[in-house]
């Protein structure tokens, strides 16, 4: 019971740090080009970070990460995979982005943000990673994964795999997916499809997934000694 409580103060804990991260991310006005307005998945406690690259248009005004057709593309690759709907990836999955506002558009379509722009929201990411201390990171896109993995490398060669890296003094386990846009076909055909796949399979697998929330580890359990011993009556049912 000691352990059980110190751990739900240590989760409690953190949720209070993090709520607190949030709130001030939603704040933040760094980058003068940006449409402001950054987005967040909001204070979830987990063991796994979903990193995007940065807001569409649609997404400030619905006020959380992949809310459009990308969005529906990635939580459906979750859903056939992985058995989680879209409400409860949101709940259990914290969901960040290398860049938390809408960069604008181009004439070529989203403005790709600068070095700048990507500098000044890292140390977003890096907090987060610090507070949370992730079992697994999904990069999602090239620009997710460049934050990962120097040099970037091709799709074929990170999507479907697992590797092991460190940032903000922690280490954790990353698992790229490519980016869920209907901009790219790269998701939709060979190899690309099955190293998708493989990658989701690989994240499914994986202990921090099975585990990401904790909950589990707040239900207290009976030993097997206790599951022998009768439970003894309080005073008042001895009385009774």
């Amino acid at each position: 019971m000691i352990c059980y409580l110190l751990l739900a103060s240590r989760m409690a804990s953190r949720y209070h740090s993090l709520s607190k991260l949030v709130e001030a991310l939603r704040h933040c006005d760094r980058c003068p080009q940006m449409h402001f307005s950054p987005v967040s998945g909001g204070p979830v406690s987990s063991r796994v970070i979903l990193v995007g690259q940065a807001p569409g248009v649609r997404e400030p005004e619905a006020g959380r990460p992949f809310a459009w057709t990308a969005g529906r593309t990635l939580f459906k690759w979750f859903s056939d995979v992985a058995g989680v709907d879209e409400s409860s990836f949101r709940a259990t999955v914290y969901m960040a982005a290398v860049c938390r506002c809408f960069p604008g558009k181009t004439a070529a379509g989203d403005r790709v943000p600068s070095r700048i722009e990507i500098e000044n929201c890292s140390s977003w990411l890096d907090a987060e990673i610090a507070l949370l201390t992730p079992g697994l990171v999904i990069p999602v896109g090239k620009l997710a994964i460049a934050q990962f993995i120097q040099p970037v490398p091709a799709l074929s060669e990170v999507i479907g795999q697992m590797r092991t890296t460190e940032r903000a003094g922690k280490r954790f386990d990353i698992i790229a997916l490519p980016h869920p846009s209907g901009a790219s076909p790269w998701h939709r055909i060979e190899p690309g499809k099955s190293l998708t796949r493989r990658a989701l399979e690989l994240i499914r697998q994986h202990p921090a997934w099975k585990n990401r929330t904790r909950l589990k580890q707040l239900t207290p359990r009976r030993t097997e000694e206790e599951k022998l011993t009768p439970r003894r009556k309080d005073a008042k049912e001895e009385e009774e």
